[in-house]
């Protein structure tokens, strides 16, 4: 059983030490995955927890690789994508220098899906996309551009589904039991740690990415992420979420106009 008072204080430690913010995090999400982590390592109680992350800096980084979540794949939800060819590349093609930000980038397969979007649709050159995430683990993944070959099959009918025009096979090469994302995708993007709950803009951006990461959070910090977004875009920007969550609570979500309800992507007019 996790008390109240001692979880907030467990969040509290963490902010104070680690800079780390979950408190506005969705609670029942995170004391879920607290409770699995304790189980998974034989951790009595929260107290015995935080003695141990406390004082142990790469403990604690295994417990924010296991606290924050990685679910990911190569141009998952392929509708979405096929409504960016649609809506948004015009609009990214009349910038003479376009900069992306995937926001909450995971292990980076959602990265090196837009950059293939991008060369596609002869952008990539002009981009820079800006790849963050909290969990550093996970953008290590993402640098080394390494993937399953277990799970291409899947990944290229969501190629094909998205709108893919070349052979997806074109874009990795296969060795071993892996799969390594070809060079020239990766040398337009920036990995970066960072915290959406903490850090500030760092960019002014033409198209935001930040699909199935507000679902953790609560309603406060939803509206302070979409303020960030808002922000960080450009006039006439795009911001794209995940397909559960929406704009329906956000301070600015009348300074944004719906492209595509389905898919999620509004466009920043005020």
């Amino acid at each position: 059983m996790i008390e109240n008072g001692e979880y907030q204080q467990f969040l509290e430690s963490v902010r104070f030490v680690y800079g780390y913010d979950f408190t506005e995090y969705a609670e029942a999400s995170v004391i879920r995955r607290i409770r699995n982590f304790m189980e998974t390592n034989k951790i009595g109680s929260l107290k015995d927890l935080g003695r141990m992350v406390m004082k142990d800096e790469s403990a604690f980084e295994h417990f924010v690789q296991e606290i924050t979540v990685n679910v990911t794949e190569m141009f998952r939800d392929p509708l979405f994508y096929k409504s960016l060819r649609k809506n948004v590349v015009n609009r990214l093609a009349t910038y003479p220098f376009i900069k992306v930000w995937i926001a909450g980038c995971s292990t980076g397969e959602e990265v090196y899906s837009m950059a293939i979007l991008l060369r596609e649709e002869g952008l990539l050159e002009r981009t820079v996309i800006y790849a963050t995430d909290i969990n550093q683990d996970a953008l290590q993944k993402a640098k080394e551009g390494i993937s399953s070959i277990s799970n291409m099959k899947s990944y290229t009918e969501n190629y094909l589904k998205a709108g893919g025009k070349n052979s997806f096979s074109d874009y990795y090469k296969a060795k071993y039991n892996s799969v390594l994302w070809d060079k020239s995708l990766r040398q337009n993007i920036v990995f970066s740690v960072h915290n959406l709950a903490m850090d500030k803009s760092f960019n002014e951006f033409q198209l935001i990415l930040c699909r199935n990461v507000l679902i953790y959070f609560n309603q406060s910090l939803q509206s302070k992420v979409i303020s960030l977004f808002y922000e960080s875009l450009c006039s006439f920007g795009f911001l794209s979420l995940g397909n559960k969550e929406s704009l329906l609570f956000a301070d600015k979500q009348k300074c944004f106009e719906e492209i595509d309800k389905k898919e999620k992507i509004f466009m920043k007019i005020k």
